[in-house]
C-alpha cells in the first residue's frame, strides 16, 4: 500500500514516535511524506520514505493531487486542531480529497492507531483491487 505521512509541526514528535512504534509495518509498504516530517521520520526509523516539498510550499498539494490520482491508499495527518496554520486552507483540502476518493485518513493518534492494526489484519485488502500494484 502506498501510505501518505503528514504531521504538522507542534506533532511531528508524536509522529516519529508513532512510526517508531510501528516502523515493522510500515517498512513492509511505500511510504511518502511533507519534506521534514519526512526527514525526520527516516532519521529516527531508517524506513525509506518519498520525500516531497515541505507542506507549506506545496507539499500539502503534491499528497492532495496523489490522493485524487489514485495513488495514495491511507493518510496518517497528525494536526493540531488548536493551532491556525497559514496554509490550513490546503490541509484541509487534503482531508476532502480523501473524503471524496473513499481514502481511509486519520487525523490523530487514536485513529492511526485503528487503522495500523487494520493493516495488520489485512482490512484493506480492497484497496488492491481500486489500486493494484
Amino acid at each position: 500500500m502506498n501510505i501518505a505521512i503528514i504531521a504538522q509541526d507542534s506533532k511531528k514528535e508524536l509522529m516519529i514516535q508513532f512510526c517508531i512504534a510501528y516502523c515493522g509495518i510500515l517498512a513492509k509498504h511505500k511510504i511518502c511524506a511533507t519534506a521534514t516530517t519526512g526527514k525526520m521520520v527516516a532519521d529516527a526509523t531508517g524506513l525509506k520514505i518519498e520525500r516531497v516539498q515541505p507542506g507549506t510550499m506545496g507539499g500539502w498539494e503534491q499528497i492532495a493531487s496523489r490522493i485524487e490520482y489514485n495513488q495514495i491508499d491511507l493518510v496518517l495527518l497528525f494536526r493540531d486542531p488548536m493551532v491556525k496554520y497559514d496554509g490550513e486552507t490546503t490541509l484541509n483540502n487534503v482531508m476532502r480529497s480523501c473524503d471524496n476518493n473513499s481514502i481511509p485518513i486519520a487525523t490523530n493518534v487514536a485513529t492511526a492507531e485503528v487503522l495500523i492494526q487494520g493493516l495488520i489484519r489485512g482490512d484493506f485488502a480492497w484497496r488492491e483491487i481500486v489500486n493494484p500494484q
